[in-house]
Parts: C-alpha cells; sequence; structure tokens
C-alpha cells in the first residue's frame, strides 16, 4: 500500500475528502470544489476546480476518470478520460467536464464530478533506432497472418501481448 498526502484549499469549502464509496472501489470520489452552480450546455466544456491538492510519490501519476452515473445518465463525462495527474505537479487539480448529452447539465458545488485512480508507472526509456528490429517478429507474424492476440514483441526489453 502506498501513502499518498493530499491537502483541501482554504478557499474552496466545498472540496471534499477523497474516500472510496465502498471497500471495493477503484477509484476515490472527487467533487466540484467551487461555491456556484456551473451550468454547462450540450457539447460545451467546462473546466472545473476541485479544491484539491496532492503530493504523488515519483513513479506514480493519478488517472482522473468519468463517473459512470453521470455519463449513463447525463452524458457528463472527463474529456480526456483517463485525464493524467503528474507526480511533479503540485496546483489544484481541476477536472475537464464535457457534456455529450442534449440537454443542459447543472454541477452543484460539493457534487461529485469525477474519481480519481492512483497507478503506477512502469520504469520505461525511450530508444532511438534506424531500424525497428525490435518488432520485426512481429510484423512477420502479421504479414503471414498471425494472430494479434498471440503476437508478442521479440526483444529482452518488451514482452507485450496485444488485446
Amino acid at each position: 500500500m502506498i501513502t499518498i498526502g493530499y491537502s483541501r484549499l482554504k478557499e474552496r469549502p466545498n472540496a471534499s475528502k477523497l474516500v472510496k464509496a465502498t471497500p471495493g472501489s477503484a477509484g476515490y470520489d472527487i467533487a466540484y470544489g467551487g461555491n456556484k452552480r456551473v451550468t454547462i450546455k450540450p457539447r460545451q466544456i467546462e473546466v472545473l476546480p476541485t479544491g484539491i491538492k496532492v503530493a504523488l510519490p515519483q513513479g506514480y501519476e493519478l488517472q482522473v476518470r468519468s463517473r459512470s452515473g453521470l455519463s449513463a445518465k447525463f452524458g457528463i463525462v472527463v474529456l480526456n478520460s483517463p485525464g493524467t495527474i503528474d507526480s511533479d505537479y503540485q496546483g489544484e487539480i481541476g477536472v475537464i467536464l464535457f457534456n455529450a448529452g442534449e440537454n443542459v447539465f447543472h454541477v452543484e458545488p460539493g457534487m461529485r464530478i469525477a474519481q480519481i485512480v492512483p497507478a503506477k508507472l512502469p520504469d520505461t526509456e525511450f530508444v532511438e533506432q534506424n531500424t525497428l528490429d525490435l518488432f520485426e517478429d512481429a510484423v512477420s507474424q502479421r504479414k503471414e497472418g498471425g494472430d494479434r492476440k498471440s503476437t508478442r514483441l521479440n526483444s529482452s526489453h518488451a514482452n507485450i501481448s496485444y488485446a
């Protein structure tokens, strides 16, 4: 288990504590921290403040995701879902909401608008190459009618299976 520190900004009294809805929830609900009702018209984008700052350990990100209930019932989605909060970002988290529905949607202060999920990042490095022989086996299998689901990259650096 990792511990991630966070703070609620005093100037945003509607910032909520970060809690899971149930013990089995993957994400933590995050609320709109503003003081005034926000109206999002169909096909409109709004960046909503949450009043939350986090201190992520290096090697982790926070993924900002849509809440399924808001998406299914009203067409309200996190536009770049999942959004990424990097470990070196120290500012207030803002949630980019998009109204993909056909009706106006009202966001009330303190309303849960998204969920955040911590994710561990792999330690990676990109290496520029003149040829991509790294992929030679995968490419030849595809040309020969290979099954994408069983194709593996031929490299000591990668063992990726296509889904």
